[in-house]
This record gives structure tokens, C-alpha cells and sequence, in this order.
């Protein structure tokens, strides 16, 4: 798949120590999962759960699904351990959490060779050098750490975001900057469909590729939130195929639905169909 087109919409958190939930996670709809050696092991079982993910990887079954292993820091008992295991396993990033700067991903990289790597974007120093983050050559993509973040900041959550918005900016302008993916951070009353529904929009509205979840309950909403509705494709289509008739032509002003059509719509459109086909394609599987 065109890594520039594979969706993002629905990036699931699995505890790598419990089996049942990486066996489920073989049957959800979700673009990416996040296999867990951090926040959701306990001290005590993180030795034993690089093995338990290990074999789960080893099995397969993940289908087109994205495989991302978050590690713990290397500046903990576990981080240097957890990056030996994750070279020898079968996936496709490595995940380190609260990155502060490059310096931590060269030694990454020392440990985990040429893996793509994704940073976790949650603390005030990471978010001060995300371009210099997101220049790193193995730098793949971005993952929002909104709760570490609002805690670091000492900023209250409100419904709106406000008090994370340049943080949520700083990151995406550097994802965009360098062409990697970006991420959104979960949203934590998993029964609240509403609000779910309401920080996906705020979080597609902004620009970013989709969102970390927590619970597979949130799964469904993400992935209609992150996707081209039915009225973009129809948009998408009509203006390419408008350009393309001025082009065909000789030249002239294509115009739909009352607005001038330019190379960047029509770029724009395109990217727009790309998204909608790779979509149709992992639902297809």
C-alpha cells in the first residue's frame, strides 16, 4: 500500500502482556495498533510481556494493520531490554515515549538499527524541538501524549482543547513539514460517544491523520471521523474531472459549485480518492 495513502484513522492501544486482547485485536477494524510494553504493563510483568508480544507478532494474523511496539524509555530499567527484544520482532515501528529531542532517537537507533521509529510527543521539551524531531531520518510518525502533556504543562482540560492547541499545532506543523504521520491523543471517557465524536472532528478539522484510542468501543466513530465523507469523494471526483475538461480544452477556469478549481484542489482531490481507495481496499480484506 502507498504509505502515503495508508489510513491512520484508528490507532489502537494493546496491552503486550495480555494475550486475549493481541488475539482480538487480529478481528478489529482498526488501521494501527500500539503494542504496549509501557503505560499498560505493570513493573512486574514487563520482563515477561516482551516474550508474550513477541510470540503474538510471531503468530501473525495482523493482517494490513499497522504494528507499532511502544517501548519503555531508555532512561528506565527496561527501555534498553525492550529495544533489543523489539528489533528481533516481527513489526513495523518502534515507539519511543516521551521524546525530548533527537539525541534520544540516534540511540534508539543504535539499538534498533534502521526500524522506523515513532515518538511519543508528550512533554514541554519535545514539543519545543518537534521540527528537529520530526527531521530525524527514521522518524516515521507522531503519536499526541495529550494526558502526559496537560499534566507537564499544568493546564486544566477543557472541551475545546484550547489550553493544548499551539502544543497540538507545534506538531503537526512539524509532521507536515517533513511528511510523517501525526497522530491525536485518546480520549479518556471511552463510553462518551458524543465527545469522542466531537475531539475526532476537532482533531480531522486540524489536520491530523487520525487518533490513539483506548478502548475498541471507539474504534467505529474514528474511522468515520478520519475517512473522506461521501460528500468529499463526490466533491474530489467532480473537481478532477472539471480541471481535466479545461485541460483537455486548451485552457480556461474550471469551476464547481461556484468556486474556482486550481492544481492545489485538484492535488488535494486526488489525495482525497488515494485515502478513499486505500480505505475500501483494508475493508475489503
Amino acid at each position: 500500500m502507498d504509505h502515503s495513502a495508508r489510513p491512520y484513522r484508528s490507532v489502537l492501544y494493546i496491552p503486550g502482556s495480555k494475550d486475549r486482547a493481541m488475539d482480538k485485536a487480529r478481528t478489529l477494524p482498526v488501521d494501527a495498533i500500539i503494542f504496549d510494553l509501557e503505560d499498560a504493563v505493570a513493573p512486574e510483568e514487563k520482563v515477561n510481556a516482551r516474550a508474550t508480544l513477541a510470540a503474538a507478532l510471531a503468530q501473525g494474523g495482523y493482517g494490513s494493520r499497522m504494528r507499532i511496539v511502544r517501548i519503555n524509555g531508555l532512561d528506565t530499567e527496561w527501555g534498553a531490554e525492550d529495544a533489543r527484544a523489539v528489533r528481533d520482532m516481527d513489526c513495523d515501528a518502534v515507539l519511543l515515549p516521551k521524546v525530548d529531542g533527537p539525541a534520544q532517537l540516534d540511540a534508539l537507533a543504535e539499538i534498533t538499527g534502521d526500524l522506523p521509529i515513532w515518538a511519543m510527543m508528550e512533554t514541554p521539551k519535545g514539543i519545543l524541538n518537534a521540527a528537529a524531531i520530526a527531521a530525524h531520518p527514521l522518524m516515521a510518525g507522531f503519536v499526541m501524549g495529550t494526558n502526559d502533556l496537560a499534566k507537564e504543562l499544568k493546564c486544566r482540560f477543557t472541551p475545546d482543547r484550547g489550553p493544548l492547541q499551539a502544543s497540538l499545532q507545534m506538531c503537526l506543523l512539524a509532521a507536515r513539514a517533513e511528511g510523517i504521520v501525526a497522530v491525536d491523543g485518546v480520549y479518556n471517557a471511552f463510553k462518551d460517544d458524543e465527545g469522542l465524536a466531537a475531539e475526532c472532528a476537532q482533531g480531522r478539522d486540524m489536520g491530523f491523520d487520525g487518533k490513539t484510542l483506548i478502548h475498541p468501543a471507539q474504534i467505529e466513530i474514528a474511522n468515520a471521523a478520519f475517512a473522506p465523507s461521501e460528500a468529499e469523494i463526490d466533491l474530489a471526483r467532480r473537481q478532477i474531472a472539471a480541471f481535466e475538461e479545461i485541460e483537455a480544452q486548451g485552457g480556461g477556469v474550471a469551476v464547481v459549485d461556484g468556486r474556482i478549481v486550481e492544481n492545489l484542489h485538484v492535488a488535494t482531490a486526488r489525495e482525497t480518492l488515494a485515502k478513499a481507495e486505500a480505505i475500501e481496499a483494508l475493508a475489503a480484506e
